[in-house]
């Protein structure tokens, strides 16, 4: 089956991707700098700037604008994906899958992602809150704050948030998004 991914070269995207069977993989320190560490090698051979970011235990959440004139974050992500996974010493745990013998993939992530072409800047403010909170939504901080693998602190220094912005308020960010 053949996914038709919005194509839309230097634009802002959301992007979520999970781990396989949402397995919490980014539980600690090393395992997430290996995360950012293939980011950023893949940043060198592609580049593309992370408007925002939060990673949680078994998904991420990122913004990304893309160059002028280049419009694949497909590969980008394939890249990052396969870049962590070779390098990850847990990658041995996770055997190959029968679905996924015949590539030789071993089942960290899955397979696929789900993205969305940012329209406006009310989009992409409604996009940066949702990524922001959602440690909070998920029961893992009580504060964006609190969340120390997020973006959140660069918004703050930028005055965008104030840093108690939703501190133990219960909010909705205005939407629902995908693989959640």
């Amino acid at each position: 089956m053949k996914y038709r991914r919005a194509k839309a070269p230097g634009s802002t995207f959301f992007f979520t991707v999970v781990t396989f069977n949402r397995r919490k993989i980014f539980t600690d320190e090393q395992t997430v700098a290996l995360l950012r560490q293939a980011i950023e090698a893949v940043q060198a051979g592609r580049p593309f700037k992370i408007e925002a970011a939060v990673i949680l235990p078994d998904h991420v959440h990122m913004l990304w604008r893309l160059p002028d004139g280049d419009g694949d974050y497909a590969t980008r992500w394939r890249l990052i994906k396969s870049y962590f996974t070779r390098r990850w010493p847990g990658s041995r745990d996770y055997p190959t899958t029968l679905s996924r013998q015949n590539k030789g993939e071993r089942a960290v992530w899955q397979r696929r992602y789900w993205e969305h072409l940012i329209r406006d800047e009310a989009d992409w403010r409604r996009y940066v809150d949702y990524i922001h909170y959602n440690p909070v939504k998920h029961g893992l901080a009580c504060a964006p704050a609190a969340w120390q693998h997020s973006s959140f602190h660069v918004f703050v220094k930028q005055g965008f948030y104030s840093l108690n912005w939703v501190a133990g308020e219960r909010v909705e960010v205005g939407m629902e998004v995908g693989m959640e």
